[in-house]
């Protein structure tokens, strides 16, 4: 069962990441200035289903390209999504509470595909040739 503390610690693990805070204090991903994980903020394009209101629990990530996004979205489970908002984007979206539905290793592979999307070349080169 994966927290918001492991994405923290997980995404802060990986070479070049930093973490900024928004202005209302959600986190952003980057590594070397570029965005790759993000809590977004209440936004029109995501809504909950059942009362209307705009979601703030919202966690956004970026992935390879639109091929992986579909087969991430086909997921049985349904724990990602996407908003008009995405549309012909790479990155998925997924709810926080959804996160205790990932065990630990899983929300590695999310946070490291979506590093690797945007690490330099010889940094993710780097960082791939050391793991096992």
């Amino acid at each position: 069962m994966a927290t918001m503390a492991d994405l923290d610690e997980l995404a802060l693990s990986l070479p070049q990441t930093t973490r900024q805070l928004s202005e209302d204090g959600r986190p952003e991903y980057r590594v070397h200035g570029k965005l790759y994980a993000c809590r977004r903020g209440r936004r029109k394009d995501a809504v909950d289903a059942e009362t209307g209101e705009r979601l703030d629990d919202v966690l956004m990530f970026r992935v390879a390209d639109l091929g992986v996004k579909e087969l991430m979205l086909a997921d049985d489970r349904g724990l990602f999504f996407t908003t008009p908002h995405f549309d012909g984007y790479p990155a998925v979206l997924l709810r926080i509470p959804s996160l205790a539905e990932f065990e630990l290793a899983e929300l590695h592979d999310l946070v490291a595909e979506a590093w690797l999307t945007r690490a330099p070349k010889r940094v993710a080169k780097a960082w791939l040739a050391g793991q096992t």
